[in-house]
């Protein structure tokens, strides 16, 4: 099944995203309009993306002593998919959005993922933007957040520096006022930061006009002495160049400097860097220190950033399902056209006998079953998410609320089960092309290279793990936990009706319960070192479980396509396949993980360091 036709039946059968139409905020959409985004986004992909994803790998962003050069067609790619509205594609129509339902531009922005990552979408820009529309003041929105959404401006999120990666409590960036009159300036209180930030994506490049960073700083606190801990953390928009109310340009650069490119394993269409803050080289009105202008309340930047840092979650989420959708499309072309291998019979093989194609080869429709139930699997999991981020934003006060915790239950596995099962898929389709997936030759060894930084960024696996199992499932009581086990359950009701299904149902009943008495186990002791030492195979048997859910319930909706046309048939039966091999082949991997999380396993927790 084609990339466009899977998603159409996400969307339509399963989702019922044309539901979405009866809000008020989504009325004037209907089903055509929604197929008219996803046939530009769709042909936008094709024509400006994917024919120069090697381009952008081969021909990293270098600096010439002045500006970031990047190759042309990255400019060209940008400037398509900002004339498309997707930046603001779900914004109110006042600031030059579509109303867009969240569930179709992330469906929408899947084609660009897959077309090439490394050029870019606007997920940056975007969220950015968004941070700004709900925690901004309506100058900060005018001036900076509505020309991000028209594309003349792009964003940034600045939160590492060198020495404090994941650990933003360590940060020591400063912000100190900018003179007496500086809760006076029109674009909020002004301040001058000095400290350096790492790992900045899209940091420098000559792509817009101009680059809005959002900065995670301290203030410091009246002895001058920073706050430590998260608690001293403030928010700050600190433009490149210098910006009047009405987001005109001045004529000024703001003090941000390029400290140096990193030169990335892959994802390299995207230029990563680090970015010195306040050092001099650019001084404003004669001082050094880059001008900032506070974002909310002081000390409260991080609450603020966390907006920012779940929608990318869940983009990475859809980032990482999309690369391993790439490498599963271009090793099933392979493996159908491949000839290698002849098949056994009982008097052996028949050296004279025509040659078999590699997807003939049980074990290699094993890999290409793998690939396509964790990436379809994944690409439903990330729609649904999307579903409920409408669901947060425009449903009534209980559904709106119940789609809220669901949200921060299922936000660590949106973003941490693709990066690590999607990236296992790409290694798959490495496999099925052979000695000819570990060259150059083909794309699957460059999915796999833009993949591996999925598990990295936008908080690593353990962090992840650690989110799950140490705030999420325990938040309010476990009420998120016990809503997320009530629609699996609802689906299990359903499932176990159906013949076919019953079986499937009945195992994941099981891993449910698994799940559940695993978590209470894991706290039984209420010492978080006891719970949280095997976070992550928590962490990946909830994924397991979770998917698994998603499955039986897609093959839910696909089971009755078989009724239907060929292609319907076709679609269906495969969909039923996939879900007979994640429940054969993945589900009962959760025992082995569970059971660690259940003893409270130290094994590695308490290994001396000097017996490594």
């Amino acid at each position: 099944m084609s990339l466009r036709s899977t998603i159409d039946f996400l969307l339509y059968q399963w989702l019922d995203a044309e539901s979405l139409n009866q809000r008020a905020r989504f009325a004037d959409h209907s089903r055509d309009t929604f197929d008219a985004v996803l046939d530009t986004c769709e042909r936008i992909a094709r024509e400006k993306y994917a024919p120069f994803n090697r381009t952008v790998d081969t021909q990293e962003p270098h600096f010439d002593g002045e500006k970031v050069i990047l190759p042309q067609v990255t400019h060209d790619a940008q400037k398509a998919y900002a004339e498309s509205g997707m930046l603001s594609a779900a914004q109110d129509y006042d600031m030059g959005g579509m109303q867009l339902p969240y569930t179709l531009e992330a469906a929408a922005n899947a084609f660009f993922a897959m077309a090439s990552v490394s050029i870019g979408s606007g997920m940056l820009t975007t969220g950015n933007a968004n941070l700004l529309m709900v925690h901004g003041t309506e100058a900060q929105k005018e001036a900076f957040a509505r020309h991000e959404f028209s594309g003349r401006f792009s964003g940034t999120m600045c939160l590492s520096e060198p020495q404090a990666g994941s650990s933003l409590s360590d940060v020591m960036t400063r912000a100190v006022p900018d003179g007496d009159d500086f809760e006076a300036d029109p674009l909020g209180p002004r301040f001058r930061l000095k400290g350096n930030k790492m790992w900045i994506s899209a940091g420098e490049h000559e792509l817009t006009e101009n680059i809005i960073h959002l900065v995670l700083a301290k203030i410091p606190g009246p002895d001058g002495k920073l706050i430590p801990g998260t608690r001293g953390i403030s928010l700050f928009i600190v433009p490149k160049k210098m910006v009047n109310a009405q987001g005109e340009l001045t004529g000024v650069r703001n003090d941000v400097a390029l400290a140096g490119l990193n030169h990335k394993l892959g994802w390299r269409g995207t230029t990563n860097t680090l970015l010195n803050f306040g050092e001099g080289k650019y001084p404003v009105d004669g001082l050094a220190g880059a001008v900032g202008y506070l974002v909310g309340k002081p000390h409260e930047g991080l609450r603020c950033m966390f907006h920012m840092m779940n929608e990318a979650r869940i983009g990475v989420g859809m980032a990482a399902t999309m690369l391993g959708m790439a490498g599963y499309h271009a090793s099933l072309e392979y493996a159908r056209n491949r000839p290698q291998g002849r098949p056994i019979t009982g008097a052996g093989k028949d050296p004279s006998a025509p040659q078999s194609r590699i997807i003939e080869h049980a074990d290699v429709k094993r890999m290409l079953l793998a690939q396509k139930a964790y990436c379809e699997g994944a690409l439903a999991l990330e729609l649904y998410c999307a579903r409920l981020v409408d669901e947060h934003h425009t449903a009534a006060a209980e559904a709106a609320d119940e789609a809220r915790l669901l949200l921060e239950v299922l936000t660590p596995i949106a973003k941490s089960w693709p990066s690590e099962w999607c990236l296992e898929a790409n290694s798959l389709a490495i496999q099925v092309h052979g000695g000819y997936g570990y060259t150059r030759d083909f794309p699957v060894e460059q999915y796999w290279r833009d993949n591996r930084l999925n598990m990295i960024h936008e908080g690593t696996h353990g962090i992840q793990a650690m989110d799950l199992l140490g705030r999420k499932v325990v938040m309010e009581g476990g009420k998120g936990l016990k809503l997320l086990a009530g629609r699996i359950n609802s689906t299990i009701e359903r499932a176990i009706q159906v013949p076919e299904l019953a079986a499937h149902a009945n195992a994941l009943g099981k891993a449910l319960q698994h799940v559940g008495s695993a978590t209470k186990a894991a706290w039984a002791t209420g010492v978080p070192g006891d719970a949280l030492a095997n976070a992550v195979p928590y962490m990946q048997a909830f994924g397991h479980t979770v998917l698994a859910w998603i499955w039986l319930d897609v093959a839910l909706v696909a089971g009755t396509s078989v009724a239907g046309t060929s292609a319907a048939r076709s679609s269906g039966a495969g969909t039923l396949g996939a879900l007979r091999y994640f429940y054969h082949y993945e589900l009962p991997k959760i025992g082995a993980w569970l059971q660690v999380v259940e003893d409270r396993d130290r094994t590695c927790a308490d290994f001396p360091e000097e017996l490594f």
